[in-house]
């Protein structure tokens, strides 16, 4: 089975989801020989310690394996990594950027390049965004989003709370 990266990121996305689980992000690599898929899952609600476990991650990538191999979606030879997304986890999905509204992200623009900024609010298909260094607002398509982090704040880290505004 030969599935497009869509495909294989709506239908991984559907199966961690009947596992109890949300897809955070997903990337394919390697090489032409051995494919390389990288997920990365949370627990829907989760919050400061209360992730996604190790053990959880481990029935994931089992749960995957299974599919992978009975349907030879990567062929023979791959390479899986299921894990955590981290304090500093990706902002990738619609559902994502409306979730951290309010939250400072490190974020990469086509033609623009790399800045901080506090997600403002999403509409449709953008998301209205407003950079540190005190310019105005810019409103973003997502897929001109190359890539988005969520800032953590580590002081608040330190104090216990690595989300000031969701507690």
């Amino acid at each position: 089975m030969d599935l497009t990266l869509d495909q294989l990121t709506d239908e991984i996305r559907r199966r961690v989801a009947e596992l109890g689980f949300e897809l955070v992000d997903l990337s394919k690599g390697g090489t032409t020989t051995r494919t390389r898929l990288q997920v990365r899952v949370d627990r829907p609600d989760a919050g400061p310690g209360h992730g996604i476990s190790v053990d959880e991650c481990a029935a994931v990538s089992r749960a995957l394996e299974a599919w992978l191999d009975a349907d030879e979606i990567l062929g023979s030879r791959y390479v899986l990594e299921v894990s955590s997304p981290g304090i500093e986890r990706p902002v990738r999905w619609p559902e994502h950027w409306e979730r951290y509204r309010g939250r400072d992200v490190q974020v990469r623009i086509q033609g623009r390049g790399r800045f901080r900024a506090t997600i403002e609010r999403v509409a449709g298909d953008t998301v209205v965004l407003r950079p540190a260094q005190g310019e105005e607002t810019i409103e973003v398509p997502l897929t001109a989003i190359r890539d988005a982090t969520l800032v953590v704040d580590w002081s608040a880290v330190a104090r216990g709370s690595p989300d000031p505004k969701k507690q």
